[in-house]
């Protein structure tokens, strides 16, 4: 299992992740906007709350979610 050190919301609703083993990814989060759990994202205030937990990412009191595999695999 993966484990993000560290995390940041960038510019045009993207996160720049880096990963345990020094892998830097960035993700596109703009395709999930079409599922609706993901909609509330739009709102970049909301967007930037991003916390790193880890094994996971998530928008507190957005009961929104990523795994840091599923980030891994999405990310270029």
């Amino acid at each position: 299992m993966r484990k993000i050190i560290s995390l940041s919301a960038i510019e045009d609703f993207q996160l720049k992740l880096k990963f345990e083993d020094g892998i830097e990814k960035i993700v596109d989060m703009k395709p999930y906007f079409k599922f609706p759990v993901f909609s509330i994202l739009k709102t970049p205030s909301i967007f930037n709350q991003v916390i790193n937990r880890s094994y996971y990412i998530e928008w507190q009191g957005q009961q929104i979610d990523l795994s840091a595999d599923t980030l891994w695999h999405e990310g270029k």
